[in-house]
């Protein structure tokens, strides 16, 4: 996941057990585990490298978040969490009433976008694909996933623990970058 930019737990833990030949997907280890794994690893190789990475994508997202206040936009995932590994997409919820008010409000900043969907999950049988915008800002992929306005009283999943995702404010990300 660190080095190859491998996003899904559940393929990256396929992966290996194939490279190791395990047939028996109980000695797995558990997507916390993995997430732990991944901090250990950044921490014993290219720490500086890995932290100055971080910095940047949540200065991206910083500069995102001022520019889109209007839709309270809130940072998660693994640029939040600080497991970001450069392949990942600075991740941003935005709120809105349409997705056209996003993507008018990138136009006339001359913000260059395409749009998506992304997966997200709210229980263990709710799943629902939200329209995403995918952009590059400043170098880095970003990818803002569009919520109808009511969207922020309830967060979705978190792929690691499956607890409700962990969303940051503009003023708790800035404390981030001031963090030392």
């Amino acid at each position: 996941m660190a080095e190859q930019g491998i996003r899904d737990f559940l393929f990256a833990k396929r992966k290996a057990a194939e490279r190791y030949s395990i047939t028996d997907s109980a000695v797995l280890p558990k997507n916390t585990e993995i997430e732990a794994a991944l901090v250990e690893y950044q921490r014993l190789f290219g720490r500086e490298a890995h932290e100055d990475q971080l910095q940047a994508q949540r200065a991206v997202a910083c500069e995102l978040m001022q520019r889109l206040q209007s839709f309270k936009p809130r940072l998660v995932g693994p640029v939040l969490t600080g497991t970001a590994t450069p392949h990942d997409p600075v991740l941003l919820h935005v709120f809105a009433d349409r997705l056209e008010s996003v993507t008018l409000e990138l136009m006339e900043q001359h913000v260059p976008f395409e749009l998506n969907e992304r997966r997200v999950r709210y229980d263990t049988e709710r799943v629902v694909q939200q329209p995403c915008v995918t952009l590059d800002f400043d170098g880095q992929n970003v990818e803002l996933i569009v919520f109808g306005i009511d969207g922020i009283r309830q967060s979705p999943l978190s792929p690691v623990d499956a607890k409700p995702l962990r969303r940051a404010d503009l003023a708790t990300v800035e404390s981030l970058l001031l963090a030392p």
